[in-house]
């Protein structure tokens, strides 16, 4: 139904990784829907991160499903983390089921907000330079970090050092010498170090990061810098069959309102592609924007802390309007402050702005002209 890079295991199915660690991992703006929820699913979106993740766009002979609506209204069922067992990569699997024409009748709560992520507080990530993934070297940990994240060294001792165990999201576990040293005087892991780097083969670029969590353990993930993928894993089908794949699981699973699973990788993903209903229908339907607003938006650092940016609206508009008419998916066209333009994305969509209006807020309808009505009732169960 959608690709993952390589099949689960038994064991790993069963078993629970932890959730802190992988939400580290995932970055600081991921957050899981709350099972039992309603979310609203993009497969637009989802083709996405297809073609993010093989590096090749949508070909325009992938058939179209008329019954696919552009987002698909769904009660998640299933949330479970995972991460691959080659590359350590972060991905989740949803278990999703649209709902029938009267369940959409039916309130929700306004709970259905999304939980907040389990993101760390105690916890450093850093990007590797060369030094800390040549074989000779150890790696240089900045000393803000060490002394916030890892057990307190023993200054009466000469040279101060400690050995320190850490366990990575499959539950292994890794021993390295942390050892305060050299002129000047930094902290570095030494012995383990290499053997860490060998075995999960990080590059300069790749980032690491340690978390000090509230059981007292220290924990280990790994986040690699994306690079275009020369080989694809063999487990993998075509990008086309994939696309084809998708699309075809969500339209049989809209016109029969059945079960359908979808995977969701976090750092593959440009954007979120399912997300809390309440979210979807507080920007759609209680947000108003026009062109030529002020908005920010948050963006993840190199670091994994989170900074916001500026721009303005310059349009309004379907990003594909032959294969998804009447789509919310990066509907906002968008002009970056030209001192934080870099690579962001002229396209966005409704939810992941904050616009800076100077007038209240009222419950307006978004005012994209739509070509087909929404379903009934939806926009008049939310507070109309």
């Amino acid at each position: 139904i959608s690709p993952i890079p390589h099949p689960i295991s038994f064991a790993e199915e069963h078993k629970c990784l932890n959730s802190e660690l992988w939400h580290a991992c995932a970055g600081p703006l991921v957050s899981l829907p709350a099972v039992g929820s309603r979310v609203v699913y993009f497969p637009q979106g989802h083709s996405e991160q297809v073609a993010a993740s093989t590096n090749k766009e949508i070909e325009s002979q992938i058939p179209n499903y008329p019954n696919l609506p552009p987002q698909l209204i769904c009660q998640l069922h299933n949330v479970t983390m995972h991460a691959d067992a080659e590359t350590d990569e972060v991905y989740a699997q949803m278990t999703l089921q649209p709902l029938n024409p009267q369940e959409l009748k039916d309130p929700y709560l306004p709970a259905e907000l999304g939980t907040a992520n389990k993101q760390p507080t105690n916890y450093f990530c850093k990007t590797l330079t060369a030094s800390d993934t040549s074989t000779h070297g150890g790696f240089s940990v900045p000393r803000r970090a060490a002394e916030k994240v890892f057990p307190p060294l023993d200054f009466t001792m000469q040279p101060p050092a400690q050995e320190l165990f850490a366990k990575d999201l499959h539950g292994n576990e890794w021993k390295f010498r942390h050892i305060f040293r050299g002129q000047p005087k930094r902290h570095l892991l030494t012995t383990g170090w290499s053997v860490f780097v060998s075995a999960k083969r990080l590059v300069a670029g790749d980032s690491v990061l340690f978390i000090w969590n509230d059981n007292n353990q220290l924990l280990l993930g790994i986040r690699r810098a994306t690079r275009p993928q020369t080989v694809m894993p063999s487990s993998v089908l075509s990008s086309d069959s994939m696309h084809i794949g998708l699309l075809a699981a969500a339209a049989h699973a809209a016109s029969t309102n059945s079960r359908f699973t979808i995977f969701y990788n976090p750092r593959a993903s440009p954007c979120e592609f399912v997300i809390p209903l309440a979210k979807y229908v507080k920007a759609v339907y209680h947000t108003r924007i026009s062109v030529g607003m002020r908005f920010r938006m948050l963006f993840e650092t190199e670091e994994s802390s989170v900074r916001r940016y500026m721009g303005t609206i310059t349009g309004i508009s379907d990003l594909d309007a032959v294969r998804w008419p009447n789509s919310h998916w990066r509907s906002v066209k968008v002009g970056w402050d030209e001192s934080t333009a870099g690579e962001r994305q002229p396209r966005v969509s409704l939810w992941e702005i904050e616009p800076l209006t100077t007038f209240p807020m009222y419950p307006t309808p978004f005012p994209l002209r739509l070509k087909r009505p929404w379903p009934t009732g939806l926009p008049s169960l939310h507070g109309r």
